[in-house]
């Protein structure tokens, strides 16, 4: 057993070495890079077993992962100030003027995505002979359809898009989720069989009030009292100290209250980006609080991408489970490009939705650690090793192929709008 000091010392000096050897040699996104040298790693340490089995550097490396409790470190530890980082430096204004866009793709486009998928992951079990519940496959299109913020967030930083469509991949990455956790808490306790007046149409719109709009109206209070805190004062040591207080405690009392902690925190982060640089921070209190959360953003990042790369590592596939894997990736292709397809026909008056975007958005739709986290908090049950594979294979599709493509298909697609 090794302590949680030589758990982060690894994790850092690992994310270094391969940061440093990505920008040296292979000169790929920073994020993609580290997923890519992780897999490698990963990978190669399978090899090195396979070849000097009397080592056991495998097996003393999967046992040093397997203390690493992923869901814990990304829903419960790194995700609040990620999403903080994300809003802080978001543009509320320009948020508000694409505000129909943002709520029609976060809210609707992820309900269609979560049906597609469902229904095509069931009927693709069925064919292929590992036949799942329909509840359970609705299960992985609800943890599967929300796009990752993270993951966004860290892959526009090396796209140019329009500001415009930028703000609405933002807002969507950073909004969805409540959406799509409250489906996936829903689908759960009726795969479980612990339904009840939860999954009741009035459980279930109980349930987003309380999550979704209560998140919201959390985070709006605790950010304006931060807010107030940093105004009545000018010293950016304690104004530094008042942001992070803000996003722990935030993300704390939500899970406490039951409400979203990951929106809570986004609208923390919004109002704070929004009023305290205007009104409540001198330009040295900005420097400091800009580098603090540009670096925790960083950092967090790295090892983020790289523990989604190790986890390969600790993670047990069934081989009946490969094909069905292999089928989630042009499922998932299909529903996202339903997804952002019926909000844009559906809604065209509104103004601020573009058919031509469509396949910009199609390709955009990165998923990340948090589908990973929730599909290892599974339950144990006959469905998960298959969720968990395809899981793992659509967030590596999605990170890989499409995050380190997606300024050619923004040059292909983008020149008219």
């Amino acid at each position: 057993m090794i302590s949680i000091f030589d758990l982060a010392a690894l994790l850092l000096i690992l994310s270094a070495l391969f940061g440093w050897l990505n920008r040296r040699f292979l000169r790929m996104p920073h994020s993609i890079g580290l997923l890519v040298m992780g897999l490698l790693a990963s990978l190669a340490l399978v090899l090195a077993d396979v070849a000097f089995p009397q080592q056991h550097l495998y097996e003393d490396l999967t046992r040093v992962l397997d203390q690493v409790d992923f869901t814990g470190v990304v829903m419960n530890g790194m995700l609040a100030f990620l999403l903080f980082a994300g809003a802080l430096n978001l543009d509320l204004g320009a948020l508000r003027e694409r505000a129909f866009a943002v709520a029609t793709l976060a809210l609707l486009g992820t309900l269609v995505s979560t049906a597609v998928v469902g229904g095509a992951f069931w009927a693709a079990a069925q064919a292929l002979g590992t036949p799942m519940p329909l509840t359970w496959a609705l299960v992985f299109g609800a943890l599967i359809s929300p796009t990752d913020p993270v993951a966004v967030l860290a892959t526009l930083k090396n796209v140019k898009v329009p500001e415009a469509l930028e703000v609405e991949m933002q807002g969507e990455a950073l909004f969805n989720d409540g959406i799509g956790i409250v489906l996936f808490t829903v689908f759960i306790a009726f795969a479980v069989g612990s339904g009840g007046e939860a999954t009741s149409v009035g459980g279930v719109a109980t349930l987003l009030l309380h999550e979704a709009v209560g998140g919201v109206l959390l985070g709006i209070v605790t950010g304006y009292v931060a807010y107030r805190a940093m105004k009545a004062i000018d010293d950016f040591p304690v104004e530094v100290l008042i942001t992070l207080a803000l996003v722990t405690g935030t993300y704390a009392i939500a899970q406490k209250l039951g409400a979203s902690g990951p929106l809570a925190v986004v609208a923390a982060g919004l109002l704070v980006g929004e009023r305290a640089p205007r009104y409540a921070m001198s330009d040295t209190t900005q420097k400091y609080v800009s580098a603090l959360w540009t670096l925790v953003d960083e950092v967090l990042n790295s090892v983020l991408f790289l523990l989604i790369g190790l986890e390969v590592l600790v993670l047990r596939f069934q081989v009946s489970s490969l094909a069905l894997a292999a089928c989630a990736v042009p499922i998932i292709l299909v529903a996202r490009l339903v997804a952002v397809s019926t909000p844009v026909l559906l809604f065209r008056w509104g103004g601020n939705l573009s058919l031509g975007n469509v396949p910009f958005l199609t390709w955009a739709g990165v998923r990340g650690g948090i589908s990973v986290a929730l599909a290892l908090s599974l339950p144990e049950s006959d469905a998960k090793h298959a969720i968990l594979a395809a899981t793992y294979a659509v967030v590596l599709f999605t990170i890989i192929v499409q995050g380190s493509t997606l300024g050619l298909v923004a040059r292909r697609t983008l020149r008219a709008t």
